[in-house]
């Protein structure tokens, strides 16, 4: 199934019209009718047309040609949960599509269980509070999540040989560039405690030299459906961008939400070439859905 993009794009669309309910105590979701009808419409949908592809592949899928856009998770000025498949940027597109594959997984087919697992998977310890419960980098998300047994790192000691030691301050260095924040300076001190808390954490990674590997080499330990996030030298900056990987003719590629094709796509370009002319990109790590 894809998704019908054109209805999107009604003008009937651009009065919002905000479905909120409570999925747990306190927990006010934002999102279109469309949207939650179509939540629904892909997991039953799910249920025949998946068959033995992996989850996160097919779930991805139902976004292809879905449009770029930025910032979709700063309306409001008090934290609340926003569902949005009518514009994913690149880390809203992973959490979708994982919070899609762990309802599937678990045969949970209603709304208010996607709204549960993209809480889970986007909030610290899985718990909603205010501004700064929110995974905002992806060494957050990949620890957290882990620790919940969602998603476990991938590692092969021939491939990982690189080391990232993290030194995350962009936020509370930049708070002018984050509404919230440049609102509220008590976040800002929050934010601070848990970046300091990451200081100096090191994380094995696959340096972008080693990407044009083929399936058949060390390569082949990332499979189809896994998330990856690729590495940044930028100051203050753990990771620059996030997507799913898959093969295609034994070479890596990305499925991704492209701020570059303004859209989600299979990006026909292999990822090493892709990388090749990122020079702030320095490489990978890869996390796996243990439970979706």
């Amino acid at each position: 199934m894809q998704i019908n993009h054109n209805q999107f794009m009604k003008k009937h669309f651009l009065l919002l019209i905000y479905l909120c309910l409570w999925f747990s105590a306190g927990a006010q979701v934002e999102v279109t009718p469309e949207d939650s009808a179509l939540v629904v419409q892909m997991l039953q949908k799910a249920k025949t047309e998946r068959k033995d592809e992996s989850r996160m592949m097919y779930f991805g899928k139902q976004f292809l040609g879905l449009p770029y856009v930025a910032h979709t998770l700063e309306n409001g000025e008090r934290e609340h949960l926003i569902v949005n498949l009518h514009g994913l940027d690149c880390a809203t597109f992973v959490e979708t599509v994982a919070a899609l594959s762990l309802c599937d997984s678990y045969d949970q087919r209603t709304f208010k269980d996607y709204c549960q697992w993209l809480s889970t998977l986007r909030y610290r310890h899985g718990k909603m509070s205010d501004y700064t419960s929110r995974l905002h980098y992806f060494t957050w998300w990949g620890e957290d999540n882990e620790r919940l047994g969602l998603v476990c790192q991938v590692y092969d000691p021939t491939v990982f040989v690189e080391t990232q030691t993290i030194d995350i301050h962009y936020m509370t260095t930049f708070p002018k560039y984050y509404k919230h924040l440049k609102n509220n300076p008590s976040f800002v001190r929050k934010i601070r405690e848990y970046e300091k808390e990451s200081m100096g954490k090191r994380f094995s990674y696959i340096p972008k030299r080693l990407l044009s590997m083929p399936q058949t080499s060390a390569l082949g330990v990332i499979h189809d459906g896994d998330i990856i996030s690729i590495l940044t030298s930028k100051k203050g900056l753990d990771t620059q961008h996030i997507g799913i990987a898959f093969w295609e003719d034994g070479t890596l590629h990305l499925m991704h939400a492209s701020s570059l094709y303004k859209k989600v796509v299979m990006d026909s370009t292999p990822f090493y070439e892709y990388e090749a002319k990122q020079p702030s990109h320095i490489g990978i790590r890869v996390y796996r859905g243990v439970k979706f």
